[in-house]
């Protein structure tokens, strides 16, 4: 009918590869190489009881079965989430009132603040020398102040009750400039007439944070915990150095487990399926705060509505 209408059909063009390939293909290639081929190789090697200097032996998914019954593996996984929970509600918690203060005018402020960020700067061994030193029992400058104000001496990470809280003491003392940055940041772009409004009413300190600046910086914090909640689930060098996973297993994370059993035991196969299964951790604890972050409504000034 279309035909009798004098309407001809356009015809559909005949497909062609986009002509973006060969500027597309190299960097598919490096990916691959880089990310694709070695989580394929990992996950090939968990589905292997393989040790060094013994072939491959196809067992299927017995080194995942073998990790729920695995005491030390289990007690691994209680400690890093206990690690990095206290590792994130700690430095956020005082990286956010830490910026409130120098989001202040005070005399020297510029200097104070200079000085309060050279902690992140330092290099990981350097901190575990230090502060191995600050935790030793008889010479450790933290008991002594301790005993300036009549507390007994403590055991710090020499104890098992105390190791995760003292290295989380360190990771504290490194990080909290690092969210105080970003959360200044999120201060210095709120706009002054809300904090003008507030003063003409006569509203107190607390309850300009609580219904000003908190809420406007609510997008900055999450980011600020997401950021310490990656680094913290992952944290290697500080542990090692300092405890070695010590006294006894008190302080073996995944990662010092996971370094056990690859480089002490030379277990590949054991190893790769715990190196999946510290994957998904990490994709489900980063994925439960991006699904957080999605159900929390922020207005176009920063604030949650």
């Amino acid at each position: 009918m279309l035909a009798e209408a004098g309407t001809s059909i356009p015809e559909v063009p005949a497909w062609r590869p986009p002509s973006y390939w060969p500027f597309v293909a190299p960097a598919l290639f490096v990916v691959s190489a880089v990310i694709v081929f070695p989580w394929a190789f990992t996950i090939w090697m968990s589905l292997h009881e393989w040790k060094i200097g013994a072939p491959p032996t196809f067992v299927g998914l017995a080194n995942y079965l073998r990790l729920p019954r695995d005491t030390r593996f289990v007690e691994s996984v209680w400690n890093t989430l206990l690690y990095t929970g206290l590792s994130v509600l700690l430095p956020v918690g005082l990286g956010t009132l830490a910026a409130v203060v120098f989001n202040t005018h005070f005399p020297l402020r510029g200097l104070i603040r200079g000085l309060f960020i050279l902690p992140m700067m330092a290099t990981p061994v350097a901190i575990a020398l230090v502060w191995t030193m600050m935790f030793h029992p008889q010479l450790g400058v933290l008991n002594y102040l301790l005993s300036l104000v009549g507390i007994s001496p403590q055991l710090w990470v020499f104890h098992p009750a105390t190791v995760i809280p003292s290295l989380v003491l360190v990771e504290t003392w490194q990080w909290t400039p690092l969210v105080m940055l970003i959360v200044l940041g999120g201060l210095a772009a709120i706009p002054a007439e809300p904090y003008e409004s507030a003063q003409i009413d006569g509203a107190t300190h607390w309850q300009v944070f609580r219904y000003i600046s908190a809420p406007m910086i609510a997008p900055f914090i999450f980011i600020a915990a997401m950021i310490r909640m990656i680094d913290a689930v992952k944290s290697f060098d500080i542990i090692f150095a300092i405890t070695q996973g010590g006294p006894g297993t008190a302080s073996e994370t995944i990662n010092l487990y996971l370094y056990s059993v690859a480089f002490v035991y030379y277990d590949v196969g054991y190893a790769s399926a715990i190196v999946v299964v510290f994957f998904a951790l990490i994709v489900a604890l980063a994925g439960s705060l991006v699904l957080i972050r999605q159900r929390t409504h922020w207005n176009e000034a920063g604030g949650a509505g």
